[in-house]
């Protein structure tokens, strides 16, 4: 069935195929971050349908902070036996499951915001106006060791890896982008610094879950603005990254690049993840845009991409890798239309069949 229903290997996990269900945000969760029969049907649902991975959508790690309403949380160890069980149905159903884990700072979307929001620089979001408290290197120990615990829960709960989130505008996002990092200390400055957050956290993690457990990291593959991180920056935090034993590196970018109803077939990001794949000796993930079989083979098997992040295809459509397994030419009902993004649960808005 060609490359894309090869094994994906990112350390010890072992996935049926290449096809990656990419971290979506439902707003499904309990007000305090629980699981719900609702998100639970959602996943069994995806897993049934044949992808190999399923990145669940970000769950925030301290108890005090979260981005956005309704999120999943993983800021206690009451969240592992729920977590357990889910994990434990999507299995029964042939996919491997990863933890994604986030801190929000200024980007967050609650209202009214979480009374305390940290962030690398007193500068206000030009997105939501929230202004952080500029961590302290305490706030930033403390960060870090947030994010580790969240980790272990999610090793103990039976995930087969997890992923840091650090793209999207979101906290570590925010320490790698100059317009909003102004710091003049080991944190500001260079990439190398901007970056070491980021790094810190990947060390803090490997240290916490042991050297065999999974860690990826989702990167913007730019900021997409002037000012911001740019592809050369992003490159060099990844070399950093896969130096400080990161086991893989979802790519992706500015969200507005992906509010396009028609892009050519090409991934958003294909230019990018293919420098990437060039430059760390760790496995490629590229998410955004990919909607054509025939282009991700071609970027599996001729330029080294691993594996291939869907999102709103697989809200269109929670069936499609098992439908592209039976026929590679079929193609996928999702336009892009992003109507999804603004209805309960993300659910989309085309007819049903």
């Amino acid at each position: 069935m060609g490359a894309l229903f090869e094994e994906l290997a990112i350390g010890t996990l072992r996935a049926r195929n290449r096809l990656v269900r990419a971290a979506t945000y439902e707003g499904l969760a309990t007000e305090d971050g629980h699981v719900t029969p609702a998100l639970t049907a959602i996943c069994e649902e995806l897993a049934a349908g044949g992808v190999g991975t399923v990145i669940l959508g970000y769950a925030y790690v301290t108890a005090d902070e979260q981005p956005n309403p309704r999120m999943l949380g993983i800021y206690d160890d009451s969240f592992v036996p729920e977590y357990r069980a889910l994990v434990g149905a999507m299995h029964e159903r042939g996919a491997r499951v990863v933890s994604q884990i986030v801190y929000g700072g200024s980007a967050t979307k609650l209202e009214p915001p979480s009374a305390r929001i940290l962030g690398p620089s007193a500068v206000a979001n030009p997105k939501t106006g929230v202004v952080p408290v500029e961590a302290s290197a305490r706030d930033i120990e403390w960060l870090e060791e947030a994010f580790a615990a969240a980790a272990v829960r999610a090793r103990d709960a039976g995930f087969d890896g997890v992923e840091l989130h650090a793209a999207h505008g979101y906290l570590l996002s925010q320490f790698l982008n100059p317009l909003l990092n102004r710091r003049e200390d080991e944190y500001g400055g260079s990439i190398e610094n901007r970056a070491r957050i980021v790094v810190e956290t990947v060390e803090a993690v490997r240290r916490a879950v042991g050297a065999d457990f999974p860690v990826m990291v989702k990167l913007n593959s730019s900021d997409g603005e002037e000012g911001g991180l740019t592809e050369d920056d992003s490159l060099e935090a990844a070399r950093l990254l896969a130096d400080a034993g990161v086991s893989a590196i979802e790519v992706s970018g500015a969200w507005r690049a992906c509010r396009v109803r028609d892009f050519g077939g090409e991934p958003f990001f294909g230019v990018f993840a293919r420098r990437l794949a060039e430059t760390v000796d760790v496995p490629v993930i590229l998410t955004g845009g990919n909607r054509r079989f025939d282009v991700m083979e071609r970027l599996a098997a001729e330029d080294g991409i691993a594996g291939f992040g869907l999102c709103r295809p697989l809200i269109c459509e929670p069936d499609l890798v098992n439908r592209w397994a039976s026929d590679s030419g079929y193609a996928p009902r999702c336009v892009s239309c992003d109507g999804c993004s603004k209805t309960p649960g993300h659910r989309c808005v085309l007819p049903k069949r």
